[in-house]
């Protein structure tokens, strides 16, 4: 895993991140593992959480950036109080539990009200769709299409999108559990981070 964060540091100094400050929204429905990945990359540790109650604030360093971090929760009534955060956001990492296809159309309906709130325009949007290590998850195109996002998106690459109005948007399959696929989400997402 230090070997991630590492590679994860510099790459955030190689695209110029050094000494940033980023509010970063992490929403999603509840049990998509927010509140795991905000532990992991803060402790590095893989621990169990119960349901997020209350919004709660995490400082991160990633390299030199300082990152705030707001775990909103995602059950219905957490999910009313979104909106009183949307003030100067960087980023939102929007999950979603791969693995639940029953509950696809209910991720989609609010990543949709996300992505069509003006208070949002133009705020970078990473996607994370976790739990691969599942079985029964759904493979990132197939994810993609269930949440409205098939044809949607921006490029994984180093993708320019400054003076085109167009909001960067990806999805990245990932596994908290594992330790993997997050990374390179994180990543994509820093190039966005003004």
């Amino acid at each position: 895993m230090s070997f991630l964060v590492d590679w994860l540091f510099d790459v955030l100094a190689s695209l110029g991140l050094w000494h940033k400050e980023a509010k970063i929204l992490f929403l999603g429905l509840d049990n998509s593992g927010k509140t795991t990945l905000l532990h992991m990359l803060k402790d590095e540790r893989l621990t169990q959480h119960a349901p997020t109650q209350h919004p709660t604030a995490e400082e991160l360093r990633i390299g030199r950036i300082n990152i705030r971090a707001f775990d909103l929760g995602g059950h219905r009534i957490a999910r009313r109080v979104w909106r009183d955060y949307y003030a100067s956001v960087d980023a939102v990492v929007y999950m979603v539990d791969a693995a639940d296809g029953a509950r696809l159309p209910e991720s989609r309906a609010e990543l949709g009200a996300l992505l069509s709130d003006d208070a949002l325009a133009g705020v970078p949007f990473l996607v994370l769709g976790n739990k691969i290590d599942v079985p029964q998850a759904a493979p990132e195109n197939v994810l993609a299409y269930y949440l409205g996002l098939a044809g949607c998106t921006t490029g994984k690459g180093a993708v320019d999108l400054a003076g085109t109005g167009v909001r960067p948007l990806e999805v990245f399959m990932c596994s908290i559990v594992r330790k993997m696929g997050y990374g390179e989400g994180f990543r994509w997402m820093s190039q966005y981070i003004k």
